[in-house]
């Protein structure tokens, strides 16, 4: 299995980023796909997730109302954008499979790609 977050970068307060992962070597849209953070010093935490056919997604309340989650499963990628950033969303962010989108628990997903460093400037 294979997952390769991109897209992240420098931008300044205010602006917005798109993330993508796509997948290979699992049957993508048999799973719930999901965004993790891990900003320098911190434990890895729960961005975003959403269910295989779409219908559900989940938000830790730091990001609602400024990041999105969606996916495509004819192109086996899962995108994260991300509008309105703080400086406080800096972190590196990993994609993530499991079976359940409506968890935030980081051993309830399977499968983790590279992550993809965000840093958001004040």
């Amino acid at each position: 299995v294979q997952l390769q977050a991109s897209g992240g970068g420098l931008v300044q307060a205010g602006g917005s980023l798109r993330l993508s992962c796509p997948a290979s070597g699992l049957t993508f849209s048999r799973y719930a796909m999901g965004w993790f953070r891990e900003a320098p010093g911190k434990e890895r935490e729960f961005v975003a997730a959403i269910s295989w056919n779409s219908r559900n997604t989940n938000y830790a309340d730091s990001v609602k109302g400024r990041f999105t989650i969606s996916r495509d499963n004819g192109e086996h990628i899962v995108y994260l954008q991300m509008n309105s950033l703080k400086p406080e969303d800096t972190a590196v962010y990993y994609c993530a499979g499991g079976n359940n989108w409506n968890t935030p628990r980081v051993y309830e997903y399977d499968f983790w790609g590279q992550g993809t460093e965000v840093t958001v400037s004040s």
